[in-house]
């Protein structure tokens, strides 16, 4: 057995609870119709994440993260135990956007301050952390618009915040 086989891992379960979650909230505005009171959803993917499917365009603007909003004006929003998808408006011009659940690394409502931030998702499901052996503390890296490498950097939910 290797070590993984020989720990419970408490920091997967947590995530795929939360991510039901998302599931969940998305799930309660589709049985409503629309989104009750204030609420309104910032829902921040990976682009280019196995299984999203977004416009080409979309992507280029966007490689790495796209947030969108889900507030007044979104239509034939659909959940499903892996995936969602809804179709926004983008200058005026509708486009489909399907987005798998473990590409979302943050979800916010800023109505009831309320916000989740997520780990990675393997390509199995699992939240990607690191082997809890593992020291390398290098930190994630991806490419700015001019294509130039760049290293990660924290995002504040401090905006979302009601002030």
């Amino acid at each position: 057995m290797t070590d993984d086989e020989d720990t419970l891992r408490y920091d997967r379960m947590v995530e795929a609870a939360l991510r039901g979650v998302v599931r969940e909230a998305v799930q309660e505005v589709i049985e409503e119709g629309e989104l009750p009171g204030d609420h309104h959803f910032y829902i921040t993917f990976i682009t280019d994440y196995p299984g999203v499917k977004i416009p080409a365009y979309l992507r280029d603007r966007y490689p790495g993260e796209m947030t969108i909003v889900l507030q007044y004006q979104f239509y034939d929003l659909e959940v499903d135990e892996d995936k969602m998808a809804v179709t926004l408006s983008f200058n005026n011009v509708p486009e489909r956007l399907e987005i798998p659940l473990s590409a979302i690394t943050i979800f916010a409502d800023p109505s009831v301050n309320f916000a989740l931030q997520f780990q990675p998702m393997g390509d199995d499901g699992e939240a990607d952390f690191p082997d809890p052996g593992d020291d390398d503390d290098t930190p994630p890296t991806g490419t700015d618009d001019k294509g130039d490498k760049k290293t990660g950097e924290v995002v504040s939910l401090d905006k979302f915040r009601k002030k």
